[in-house]
């Protein structure tokens, strides 16, 4: 079966009996049910923190990898009806981070091109590259996903040359010392 309608035009019993029976509808979607959730314009926000909690419950796992797949769904999930701060802000963008690296190194994946991650979106409407799967590092990425544990590939080869030139020119400041000794 079909659900054959938009999650943000449901009601609080709608959403609460297609979540109960997902597993009958083919066009079920997870992340279109949470993104719906914060679109919804039925919904008050005691109704979207009450499905945000009933969904969690079953889809927990899946929610948790929203950090990874679509971050800023995940955020505006999380702080549903919440007064937040800049520094607070900050900190939850942190943590998000931190549970991205984890979630990539438990499950052992080495590559970054994620949901959000993987299109390109420049801010431009008309751009005709907008909503393409662009390959990760290409010239059309805008947003990249980085970590401060990763290595910066710039410094090492910046730190090779200058022991390699250190190197070079060992004898030539061996002799120069000799020299200012002599005289």
């Amino acid at each position: 079966m079909k659900i054959g309608r938009q999650f943000n035009k449901l009601n609080k019993s709608e959403y609460i009996y297609y979540i109960d029976n997902n597993k009958k509808y083919t066009d079920f979607n997870t992340l279109g049910l949470y993104r719906s959730i914060c679109e919804n314009d039925k919904l008050n926000l005691v109704e979207k923190i009450e499905i945000r909690d009933y969904a969690n419950r079953l889809f927990e796992k899946t929610f948790n990898f929203y950090q990874l797949k679509d971050p800023l769904t995940y955020f505006n999930l999380i702080v549903l009806g919440e007064e937040l701060t800049v520094a607070d802000e900050r900190k939850i963008w942190d943590d998000i981070k931190t549970n991205q690296e984890k979630i990539l190194s438990k499950k052992k994946i080495r590559h970054r091109n994620f949901g959000d991650y993987s299109k390109h979106n420049c801010g431009y409407e008309d751009c005709p590259y907008n909503g393409l799967m662009i390959k990760q590092g290409s010239e059309f990425t805008e947003n990249f996903m980085h970590f401060d544990s990763d290595k910066n590939s710039y410094d090492a080869k910046n730190k090779s040359e200058r022991i390699k030139k250190q190197r070079k020119n060992k004898t030539k400041i061996i002799r120069d010392e000799l020299e200012d000794l002599n005289l």
